[in-house]
């Protein structure tokens, strides 16, 4: 079945996949989605025979069904290659009671390497089949890891440069020295004064830019986003779970069918995002645990069923997830409202305008899959402590706030 891709915030015309790939948001200022969640046409058990390239095809086939086998295949291959240190790609691990996938094997040791490390494949390959002879704008704001994983991918990529927005201060050390030093003809840097919601705001405000959009092509030029809003980085995502799963059959910790549940960091929902959508595809998860930072305004939003940006920004030590305005969340907005557009709009509408807004009843039913968790800074520093002289294994800090929210969701749940 072909899938086709649409706006979260209107009916407009329905586009490919590489369509929605090269435009990255949609004319209106929505995010794209597919039309239908595919399902699964391999059987379960069979996951744990898969390597992650394998495992890869057999996810993206289904939601990028306008690509060729061939087309696919070459992408996953030049992404998925000898520059991960770990043939596995991403290996899955067991340390104190629980199981970590470990996504820092790439270029750039950040788990952004996963998704933008195909990205720039599937972009050009998108841009041949539609025929589009403009260099390609990539605009990307980053809290930290995407930045340098985003320059990494599309350095001296033939047909793109890259431009990548940082908050001057919001972003480590060694993060920003990654970003400066990045090698490449087409890739720029801009530090700005403010957070990564402004970051964010830039770059969308440009993209929403008709008069902006009209002077770019005509010198020959096009905007797209590396940003998590473009669904060539959220499908890439989904194998992650799709491959936890098939790898916990292959070790026989779980039995085929069985149900697990699911911890992810969060700062902008993208990763928590394509959890959700692999559930959604057939994939056995129970629950799925949204960690968040001192930066709450997740966790307060599935308490409460209100978005409220309106609060303190607070630097904390894992500034990928430094992050107020979560732009993935309006794809899941969407789909609760019953996937209308009108709706989603004006709740959008109301958070740009007044700062926050607040669901329905009926909508909080679309969240039962999800339970929101935080951790404070001196819980995360306790967590990476309680691992390492659990397991000597040691944890950044984005893991560790999801390692604490496991734990003490686990207390109360029997998780």
């Amino acid at each position: 079945m072909s899938v086709m891709y649409k706006s979260t915030r209107s009916k407009s015309d329905k586009v490919t996949a590489s369509q929605a790939i090269l435009k990255g948001l949609a004319d209106d200022g929505g995010l794209f989605v597919p039309d239908s969640i595919p399902v699964f046409d391999i059987k379960l058990e069979d996951l744990a025979g898969l390597s992650y390239q394998e495992t890869a095809y057999e996810v993206m086939k289904l939601f990028l069904s306008d690509f060729t086998k061939e087309e696919l295949m070459a992408c996953i291959q030049g992404a998925y290659d000898d520059k991960f240190d770990t043939e596995e790609i991403a290996p899955l691990v067991k340390k104190d009671g629980a199981y970590y996938l470990e996504l820092f094997h790439g270029k750039t040791i950040a788990f952004k390497d996963m998704a933008l490390s195909i990205l720039p494949y599937l972009m050009t390959t998108s841009a041949r089949k539609n025929g589009v002879k403009n260099e390609i704008v990539i605009l990307t704001a980053t809290s930290g890891d995407t930045g340098k994983a985003a320059l990494a991918g599309f350095a001296d990529v033939e047909g793109t440069s890259i431009i990548v927005f940082y908050p001057k201060n919001g972003v480590s050390p060694i993060q920003e020295k990654q970003m400066l030093t990045q090698k490449g003809k087409n890739t720029k840097v801009v530090g700005i004064h403010g957070n990564f919601d402004d970051a964010q705001t830039g770059v969308k405000n440009m993209f929403n830019s008709k008069e902006l959009a009209a002077k770019m092509d005509a010198k020959g030029y096009q905007f797209s986003s590396a940003n998590s809003i473009n669904i060539g980085r959220l499908v890439p995502q989904i194998v992650y779970y799709v491959y936890s799963y098939g790898q916990l059959l292959k070790q026989g910790e779980i039995q085929c069918g069985e149900k697990i549940n699911v911890v992810v960091p969060t700062g902008n929902f993208g990763n928590i995002l394509a959890a959700y959508y692999a559930k959604n595809m057939g994939l056995p998860i129970e629950t799925l645990y949204c960690a968040s930072n001192e930066n709450k305004v997740l966790y307060d939003f599935f308490q409460t069923g209100t978005y409220d940006r309106k609060r303190d920004f607070i630097l904390t030590s894992s500034p990928s997830m430094d992050i107020l305005i979560s732009s993935n969340l309006e794809r899941l907005i969407y789909k609760i409202a019953g996937e209308d557009a009108d709706k989603t709009k004006s709740l959008m509408d109301a958070l740009t305008g007044q700062g926050q807004y607040d669901i329905t009843e009926d909508m909080k039913k679309g969240l039962d899959c999800f339970v929101g968790g935080f951790a404070t800074e001196e819980e995360t520093a306790q967590s990476i402590r309680r691992v390492y002289e659990a397991a000597d294994y040691i944890m950044v800090t984005h893991t560790a706030v999801a390692s604490h929210v496991y734990y003490d969701k686990a207390k109360d749940s029997g998780l």
